[in-house]
């Protein structure tokens, strides 16, 4: 066999374990994209679940993962809110109960992914109500942690109403896939 040969053959090769090793991520993006499409912000959604670094294969998987990116974003959220000072008293007062808010909601948040992560057949209905319940609910600590700001001026506001609204529109997201899981498996149950 000549060099030029063993060249074309390993390039060969390579294409085709890169092609192989690419169908499930083709997949997933498709699941992603049909998921998402009807979701409350569809760009938002098919932004950051095709970036998540977790296989998403089934609608499961993407619940999860939407839950995990709300959680995450919380989380950056409550730090940031932590490093806040300054400003007006109703300003703090306001910092401080959206630092309350967004507490409750990551605790929220962790409870759905716990029961997603252990969804079981007999108690698949009841698991799903769970979900959907404290993800709504988490929605609403966020809502509001923007109410306690409505009468307060400064550049804070700015700045926590715009990373607030990208967590409640993620957390919307979520509560969406988890109401289109529940609903998928309630039209496949006899």
């Amino acid at each position: 066999m000549t060099m030029r040969n063993t060249s074309t053959i390993s390039a060969l090769n390579f294409l085709i374990l890169w092609s192989l090793l690419s169908l499930p991520s083709n997949a997933s993006k498709d699941l992603v994209r049909k998921s998402c499409v009807h979701a409350s912000y569809p760009d938002l959604c098919l932004r950051t679940l095709s970036t998540y670094s977790g296989p998403a294969k089934t609608p499961g998987d993407l619940a999860k993962a939407s839950v995990e990116v709300s959680l995450s974003r919380s989380r950056k959220v409550s730090a940031y809110l932590s490093l806040i000072s300054g400003g007006s008293q109703r300003e703090q007062g306001a910092v401080k109960d959206c630092i309350d808010q967004i507490s409750d909601s990551m605790d929220e948040l962790s409870r759905t992914l716990s029961e997603l992560k252990h969804l079981r057949t007999g108690t698949f209905r009841w698991q799903m109500s769970n979900a959907e319940t404290w993800v709504s609910a988490a929605l609403t600590n966020e809502d509001t942690c923007l109410d306690g700001f409505q009468s307060v001026d400064g550049k804070i506001k700015a700045g926590v109403k715009r990373k607030i609204t990208n967590v409640a529109r993620v957390t919307s997201n979520a509560l969406y896939l988890i109401t289109r899981l529940d609903q998928s498996r309630h039209q496949q149950a006899p």
